[in-house]
């Protein structure tokens, strides 16, 4: 008996700390293609989905920019401030899904994974289209 509840105690804190590991926070986003720091993303949750907005753009030569190549009513917004993420739901398995994220520097949407890694240190975000794929690791700031 005193074995048993051993085991369901390990279990249950594991499961707790698997709990813990969310998306929700602020994150640096980190360029794939360059290495370099580029904005601020604050995610946090709304009616059950996640929703990302920049915070804060790290270059200061582009605080004023917009989303030239958005479509529809982001066309022209400023980036600061711009949601990027939207409706990405817990899929169960450590990861959040069927969101989408804008790229405000080409203003495509991409179909959204985000999966924490490195005990919730790094955000690993995936958008794909079809088969095609673009992966950033964000690290979290807060």
């Amino acid at each position: 008996m005193f074995r048993l509840s051993i085991v369901l105690s390990a279990l249950l804190f594991s499961q707790l700390s698997f709990a813990a590991l969310t998306p929700v926070g602020l994150w640096k986003t980190i360029d794939e293609e360059t290495n370099e720091a580029k904005s601020l993303v604050r995610i946090s949750e709304q009616d059950g989905v996640l929703v990302g907005s920049v915070e804060k753009i790290l270059n200061p030569a582009k605080q004023d920019a917009i989303c030239e190549e958005c479509k529809g009513d982001k066309k022209n917004q400023p980036i600061l401030g711009l949601q990027i993420i939207e409706g990405a739901k817990d899929a169960g398995d450590g990861s959040w899904q069927e969101g989408e994220i804008l790229d405000p520097n080409n203003g495509k949407t991409y179909t959204l994974k985000l999966t924490p890694q490195e005990q919730g240190k790094v955000l690993e975000v995936r958008g794909y289209i079809a088969f095609f794929y673009r992966n950033q690791y964000w690290q979290r700031v807060e």
